[in-house]
């Protein structure tokens, strides 16, 4: 099977996508089958063309083309970018060798047109991942009114994808909601969510962790926010629960990462004068995230209110696969909370509800045994049901499929 994968970022960028479209790459690849991928030629919210325009890795022929010129300095700046990707990914895609499927993320949004093209020009099965859902992350951040024109015209273009292709694979239920609720027949709808890889995130003991040395911890709770800190995601919360805390001795946060909220935070943490308690740091490379992940105590994911199934948060999975307990700051329809309250690995805090976010840490510093087991009790969950190997397992039997059904037609 020749399968072709193209989203914006890939490897080695750290992004969440980037990372399990390169973990996807490699399954398929040490299962005897042919991966190409097209992604960008610039990291992620930067501008210039910093990586080569093709090289293999692991087995994965990737073709990189277009350049960002505005990484992420303001909204007209971004769509140019991404008007750019759109036209060197479809001009690459279609001139390269056909392949029996194509997946299609959501990086850039509407990407997924590309393979819409391809299954009409070259006959190649199209299978749309549907990480982030457009244009509803639009309204849900109202850049877009519901009811706007651009809007409307839109959503028809993101219907026309999703009931082109061959199978959606959604997040969460409440992606999987939204998207039936689109038209889409429930046959082509796969639920299959991220993953955390329990090998490559094994933990070492709070004891003896690079992290808490560098960052002082010591043996204080620490509490800790990890990966994108995007438009969709809440901070209000743990950041005022931060600054109640300024002066207790027993806690830290680390807020580690990226995105467009984070000079929030980092504003945040330097106008409350937090720095004493308050750790900032960028993107760690990917083979120190299991560190990384079990220097804290507690975790931090967060939603706003109104994006149930516009997004999964994926930063979950990989805390589960850490052993690490979550608090989870949103809406309590998501698959995040529904998630955590099945496997009974950590909390939900509503949105604004910072003293219901104070208990839950004063609860952690005067248990800690107890916010152990529900790490235990997490990552016990995610081996049964949420590790890469079911996961990878899910998607490489759809992918087949769907290339069989191809080469029967």
């Amino acid at each position: 099977m020749q399968v072709l994968l193209i989203n914006q970022v890939f490897y080695p960028d750290v992004a969440a996508t980037a990372q399990h479209g390169h973990d996807l790459a490699r399954d398929l690849v040490r299962n005897g089958h042919q991966v190409t991928a097209i992604a960008s030629r610039s990291i992620y919210g930067k501008k210039g063309a910093v990586l080569s325009s093709r090289e293999v890795v692991d087995g994965i022929e990737i073709h990189r083309v277009g350049r960002s010129f505005f990484g992420k300095v303001g909204i007209i700046g971004r769509f140019a970018d991404f008007g750019l990707f759109y036209i060197a990914a479809m001009l690459k895609a279609i001139l390269l060798p056909r392949h029996d499927v194509v997946v299609c993320f959501t990086t850039p949004p509407f990407i997924s047109a590309v393979g819409r093209v391809l299954k009409t020009v070259k006959g190649t099965r199209f299978v749309y991942w549907v990480m982030d859902l457009y244009p509803d992350v639009a309204v849900a951040a109202k850049v877009l009114s519901e009811r706007s024109l651009s809007t409307r015209f839109l959503e028809c273009v993101n219907r026309w994808c999703l009931r082109g292709a061959d199978a959606v694979v959604v997040l969460g239920r409440c992606m999987r909601d939204r998207v039936l609720a689109k038209g889409v027949p429930a046959a082509k709808v796969h639920l299959i969510g991220v993953w955390g890889d329990r090998e490559e995130l094994q933990t070492t003991s709070s004891d003896a962790n690079g992290y808490r040395d560098e960052w002082n911890v010591g043996d204080r709770l620490l509490v800790m926010y990890s990966g994108n800190f995007g438009i969709g995601h809440e901070i209000d919360t743990f950041l005022d629960a931060a600054n109640s805390f300024r002066d207790d001795d027993r806690i830290r946060f680390a807020f580690v990462g990226g995105g467009k909220r984070k000079r929030d935070v980092e504003a945040f943490v330097k106008a409350a004068e937090l720095e004493r308690t308050c750790i900032i740091a960028e993107y760690q490379p990917r083979e120190r995230l299991g560190e990384l992940l079990g220097a804290a105590d507690l975790h931090l994911a967060s939603m706003l209110p109104g994006w149930s199934g516009v997004m999964v948060p994926s930063k979950l999975f990989g805390i589960l696969a850490a052993a690490r307990p979550v608090v989870f700051i949103g809406p309590e329809d998501s698959e995040v909370a529904q998630v955590i309250e099945e496997l009974e690995c950590g909390s939900v805090v509503a949105p604004g509800d910072v003293q219901a976010m104070r208990r839950v840490i004063l609860d952690a510093v005067d248990d800690p045994e107890a916010i152990r087991e529900a790490g235990r009790r997490g990552y016990a969950g995610m081996v049964e049901e949420h590790d890469a190997t079911h996961r990878l397992v899910a998607w490489r039997t759809l992918l087949e499929r769907v290339a069989g059904s191809g080469a029967a037609s």
